[in-house]
């Protein structure tokens, strides 16, 4: 046997090995085994059972008012399960049972993360899609109509730009930023202006709103982030709509490993509405900014071979700068 199809036969062995270890493992995989800390909060926070039921999915969305200060507790708008979410759960759901694009993802993602981070892998995959909030939810937070328009606003952290889709229609302008490079050829692809992450401040122009989804807890200066973002709000209008996973738990990404950001922001309290009201009086109000609404969502992803979609609990407020 010449040695080309020693190796052919080589690497045919491996893959089926590959194959059948993943198989084999899909359906005990625990949260464990994963080492970053992003990934092992996925596996905390996640359901149980991804064939979560209605009336199971509404608790992501549950809220005790009585554990909110009354000034917090007025501003809470509560969240459903709806019918834009639902259509998300199932295609996720749909997109996990595709056997073989999966195997084809775990095989590229094993092969490639020691160099390329996550988010860069989804993006060269065009998988990991995140749902934050819906239309509905979006506009019920900002109390607009369906019809309303503004003139300009910027996604920080934009990913794919499926997030930045249900806001982005209500805006004749729509400006994104995003590290990944291959996020930004999806970014691109999909017509909005990508900004680079020292440039979106310094354009000489305002925005009516700044949307800030999940960033804040992976940023290395999350302070000065939010005075960038004060200053960069059309005055008297201009408003921050910013989504925070809780439990808050800050690390930054560099080069496929996670460190702790230079400016730390260390959330007290264990339950979700005592680290709301952290945010609000010790956070927001501190770095000038008053909350003018709050809901509490699931902040959904698209699965893999083990699990049809990840959930993570998030906390949405509208922010509006002080005079």
């Amino acid at each position: 046997m010449c040695h080309s199809q020693m190796r052919t036969l080589i690497f045919v062995g491996w893959v089926l090995f590959y194959v059948s270890f993943l198989l084999s493992i899909r359906k005990m995989w625990t949260g464990k085994y994963v080492r970053s800390p992003l990934a092992r909060t996925l596996f905390t926070n996640m359901v149980t059972d991804s064939d979560t039921s209605g009336h199971e999915a509404q608790k992501w969305y549950q809220c005790s008012p009585d554990m909110l200060e009354e000034k917090v507790r007025s501003l809470f708008v509560q969240s459903h399960l709806d019918t834009e979410t639902q259509a998300f759960l199932n295609r996720s759901v749909e997109k996990s049972s595709w056997l073989f694009t999966q195997l084809y993802h775990s095989l590229f993602s094993t092969i490639f993360s020691p160099v390329i981070s996550r988010t860069s892998i989804n993006g060269f995959l065009g998988r990991g899609s995140m749902f934050v909030i819906s239309k509905d939810q979006f506009q019920r937070l900002l109390r607009i109509s369906p019809e309303w328009k503004g003139e300009r606003m910027l996604d920080l952290g934009a990913g794919d730009g499926g997030v930045t889709e249900v806001m982005g229609c209500h805006f004749n302008e729509v400006y994104v930023t995003e590290v990944s490079t291959p996020m930004k050829w999806q970014l691109q692809r999909k017509r909005y202006s990508v900004l680079g992450i020292d440039e979106w401040h310094r354009t000489g122009f305002k925005y009516d709103l700044i949307s800030c989804l999940n960033l804040l807890d992976r940023c290395d200066e999350p302070l000065k982030l939010l005075s960038d973002i004060k200053k960069s709000l059309v005055p008297g209008t201009g408003r921050l709509i910013l989504a925070a996973v809780l439990p808050f738990q800050p690390y930054v990404e560099i080069g496929g490993s996670w460190v702790r950001p230079k400016e730390h922001i260390k959330v007290t309290g264990k339950m979700w509405e005592e680290q709301v009201m952290y945010l609000t009086t010790e956070v927001f109000q501190k770095n000038g900014f008053d909350v003018e609404a709050i809901t509490r969502v699931p902040y959904l992803c698209e699965g893999d071979m083990y699990r049809d979609y990840y959930v993570l609990d998030d906390a949405v407020f509208v922010l509006k700068p002080q005079d």
